[in-house]
């Protein structure tokens, strides 16, 4: 995530430093407060610069882009492809596709969300109910996954709970800030009562579930969270956490266009639920259903 000073803020936004704290002051923009300093996520200053301009009466948003950006998810990459919807993906993790969807940026988000405080509550939902900019979204079914820790085959360190991880000094491969795993992971350490600066950490951060079986099966990490349907493939050993409901984002005038409607009809079709069954991990049989309605 880029971060803004309040002078670069400042000069980002065109405005002088003082009219930055005023704003800060009436909290009409978006900021959080590190170690004294106020700073100015940039991704933040784009979706708050967006979502208020003033447009002329009759004027329409632009196009998004025919991207379903957010979560990873390799059962979605195939029904995309095997639906004809034409639509591209983008993985860049849940928060910051939902970010860029809120921007305009694409047509759909793919979000798995975790509360900090609660790792079983429905956040996708939370989040739908508590966001203004979301007033004339939709959240349809995916599927349910299952989530857990990937680990090495035979699970050599034993590891049967994040106090496993903690107290072997396991190290944890990681996915981006912002990411659906990552908020997961972050929830179990705060159950735990511990904190990700205590874990014993391996690097780079890896950018999809797939790229966490890799820093395992290159032995550069021992565990990480990701979807049975990914150990699956990578043949590594599976301890379940949870199931998760994995959720699409849509505006509701664009789920009447063809390439969302080409793939709700191929969610309800039954080489959909072959395919999951063939992954393994996953629950289709509430997909292409309505979940939240702004």
């Amino acid at each position: 995530m880029e971060l803004f000073t309040t002078a670069e803020a400042a000069a980002y936004l065109r405005l002088k430093e003082r009219k930055i704290y005023e704003m800060v002051a009436e909290g009409t923009v978006p900021c959080t407060k590190v170690t004294g300093r106020w700073l100015f996520p940039k991704a933040e200053l784009d979706h708050w610069l967006a979502a208020s301009v003033n447009r002329p009466p009759g004027m329409t948003r632009p196009e998004p882009a025919p991207i379903v950006g957010g979560s990873h998810d390799p059962l979605l990459e195939w029904a995309l492809r095997e639906s004809g919807s034409g639509l591209a993906t983008l993985a860049v993790g849940s928060e910051a596709g939902l970010n860029r969807f809120i921007a305009g940026e694409t047509i759909a988000a793919t979000i798995h969300l975790h509360a900090l405080d609660d790792a079983q509550a429905d956040a996708n939902i939370a989040t739908m109910k508590g966001r203004g900019d979301l007033q004339d979204a939709v959240l349809i079914a995916f599927c349910r996954r299952e989530q857990g820790f990937l680990l090495a085959p035979g699970n050599p360190l034993k590891i049967a709970a994040i106090d496993d991880v903690i107290a072997k000094r396991a190290r944890v491969a990681l996915r981006p800030k912002g990411a659906g795993a990552q908020l997961l992971l972050l929830a179990l350490l705060n159950q735990a009562k511990t904190t990700l600066d205590q874990l014993a950490t391996a690097a780079p951060v890896c950018p999809t579930g797939s790229d966490i079986a890799q820093a395992i099966r290159a032995g550069r990490a021992d565990v990480g969270i990701a979807t049975r349907g990914v150990a699956n493939a990578a043949g590594l050993d599976f301890v379940p956490i949870l199931w998760e409901p994995f959720d699409l984002v849509m505006r509701q005038r664009d789920y009447f266009r063809p390439p969302l409607q080409a793939l709700m009809r191929f969610l309800r079709a039954s080489d959909l639920v072959a395919r999951a069954h063939e992954m393994g991990g996953y629950d289709v049989s509430q997909s292409g259903s309505v979940r939240f309605s702004a």
